[in-house]
């Protein structure tokens, strides 16, 4: 394995690039990727390329392009080469949506550095590849196959992996492959190589990226080796260390892939329409939930597995009430992850630094981060563990932080929230988010779980069957029904500002007067209000609700607990 150093086997400064195809959304293993390539290029304190290899132009589109650049814009993974990002807060971090209606991320007038243009399809329109092609072609090193080009594969092939070391292929096990493809591919360049001509021309020296192309290495060090040989220009055209990173898996061991999101959609639809008497009825009632746009055909080429429509699957996800599972890096900003956890995650995906630590930062990461300290096994993605590293970010942010993240969260995610009167009051907000910070795994963890706020009194259902809600209320021949009446007449009395510090005085004085435990006084109350035995603290909930809607739903409990215990009774 090569000496980690400042410069690169050639000398030349550390180079590193990320070059992902605008065919969809950031993947989660590509944001592994851009994340190595950019830590090893700071700790070397060398240039970090972003370069987008959109020669497939049926999938690829300026969309995509955008997707990516705001992924990466979030995870703060600015590049120094490359087209510009279109969100000025460069790693702020606030998940909210950039407007970016008007950004052209091919405008070349927009790409920074010295190498570009940073698009596969503008180096191709400039006729980049075809020079190198055709240089190919005259040494006698390639050749035409109806209107395509193929390069030569008649040698032995070794080459070394900074993670898989040394692999040799012998020429017997080789085959021809093209290099530009026909008029039907617009004679445009294979990935293979565009990689390797935009590599050499940007002075990347070291190629991180997924064990899925340590395969295709044979083709480019080939590539490499034969342009310095017909060239006559050994430094361009001199092999970068190549560093292949282990998969990221499910748990059950398939790959991690886009696909997973269909096929959790798809045990999920099979789940509700084993609810139906037949499948067609199932067929049928899950249509009637969905967009006119989508009919029966479409539902079952999805369960047939004709098609992967990440589209579909979302619109059967929202129908059903059920989260998709996380892959692209948008879904995990959706889903409340801060970007600091989740890169803090993701680094140890086929990396450890060792003395097993595993909470750091980015610095931390940077300082640290070595090709030595990559692994060859693959990887487990395991959504717990992210989403505990995740809860100790939130735990983590000083509160400012988090009332800010929390608030930006509520105007992207949650616009109910964001325009209530808890959020626009700056006290009732703060002592809200004071409240849930240390209980807080998601950012939407908080909104889940104390929708009561929002809700009008008279949506707020009582159901006295589970047993901890059964325990306070009904326990001891219904003592907490008694004790929710006794606080109820005691909180008439109370002034409505300041409610919440008064009506916790009051429980305290009133448990300590009756020698009952506080916790019996409270919990009724906490029921009442949210229809559930969990809240935050509860002067803080009573002072976000109110005196008048606490005393309502605490009427609206109690006439409810009794008819239920005469009905028991009865």
């Amino acid at each position: 394995m090569p000496a980690e150093n400042s410069t690169s086997p050639t000398g030349r400064p550390v180079v590193t690039r990320f070059a992902p195809s605008p065919t969809g959304a950031l993947h989660i293993g590509g944001a592994r990727t851009a994340l190595f390539a950019w830590a090893f290029a700071r700790k070397h304190q060398g240039r970090f390329i972003l370069r987008i290899e959109d020669t497939d132009l049926k999938r690829s589109s300026p969309e995509s392009t955008k997707g990516i650049l705001r992924d990466l814009g979030w995870l703060g993974l600015f590049s120094d080469e490359g087209p510009k990002y279109p969100c000025g807060k460069h790693g702020c971090g606030c998940g909210k949506a950039v407007d970016d209606a008007g950004f052209d991320p091919y405008d070349r007038g927009r790409q920074l550095g010295d190498n570009g243009p940073y698009f596969q399809s503008q180096r191709a329109a400039d006729g980049l590849y075809d020079r190198y092609v055709q240089v190919l072609l005259d040494a006698g090193k390639a050749y035409e196959d109806d209107g395509a080009v193929r390069f030569r594969m008649d040698k032995d092939i070794a080459f070394t992996d900074a993670v898989y070391g040394d692999i040799t292929v012998k020429a017997d096990d080789l085959e021809d492959f093209i290099i530009r493809k026909g008029a039907d591919g617009g004679k445009l360049p294979t990935f293979h190589f565009a990689v390797v001509v935009d590599d050499a021309l940007m002075e990347v020296t070291h190629v991180i990226r997924g064990q899925e192309h340590l395969t295709n290495t044979t083709k480019h060090a080939a590539l490499y080796d034969t342009l310095a040989e017909v060239t006559g220009d050994a430094a361009t055209w001199q092999r970068p260390v190549w560093v292949h990173t282990p998969s990221i898996m499910n748990p059950g061991g398939s790959k991690m892939s886009k696909r997973d999101k269909a096929r959790f959609a798809r045990d999920k639809a099979e789940e509700f329409l084993a609810k139906h008497p037949t499948r067609e009825d199932g067929i049928a009632a899950l249509c009637q939930m969905m967009p006119n746009a989508i009919t029966a055909t479409h539902v079952s080429d999805f369960l047939g597995k004709t098609t992967d429509s990440v589209l579909l699957a979302s619109e059967i996800a929202g129908r059903l009430g059920f989260n998709l599972p996380e892959i692209e890096v948008r879904d995990f900003l959706v889903r409340g992850y801060l970007q600091s956890a989740l890169l803090n995650y993701i680094a140890l995906l086929g990396w450890n630094p060792g003395d097993d630590i595993e909470h750091f930062d980015l610095d931390f990461l940077c300082s640290k981060f070595s090709l030595e300290r990559i692994g060859k096994s693959n990887s487990t993605f395991d959504r717990a563990k992210l989403k505990d590293f995740n809860a100790q970010a939130i735990r983590g942010l000083n509160f400012g932080k988090f009332v800010d993240r929390m608030t930006k969260y509520a105007e992207a995610y949650r616009p109910t929230w964001y325009s209530s009167k808890i959020c626009k009051d700056v006290d009732k907000w703060q002592a809200f988010c004071g409240a849930v910070q240390e209980r807080t795994h998601l950012l939407p963890d908080p909104f889940e779980a104390n929708r009561f706020l929002l809700s009008d009194d008279e949506l707020i259902e009582y159901d006295f069957t589970p047993k901890p809600i059964r325990k306070a209320m009904m326990g001891n021949d219904g003592q907490g029904v008694a004790l929710l009446e006794e606080m109820l007449a005691a909180f008439e009395s109370l002034p409505a500002e300041g409610f919440g510090a008064a009506a916790h005085e009051t429980i305290n004085a009133l448990a300590e007067a009756s020698g009952i435990n506080m916790g019996k006084y409270a919990q009724p109350v906490r029921i009442a209000v949210s229809g559930g035995p969990v809240t935050p603290p509860i002067d803080v909930t009573l002072e976000l609700l109110g005196k008048g809607a606490t005393l309502a739903r605490m009427r609206r409990c109690v006439d409810a607990a009794k008819a239920h215990l005469a009905a028991a009774s009865g």
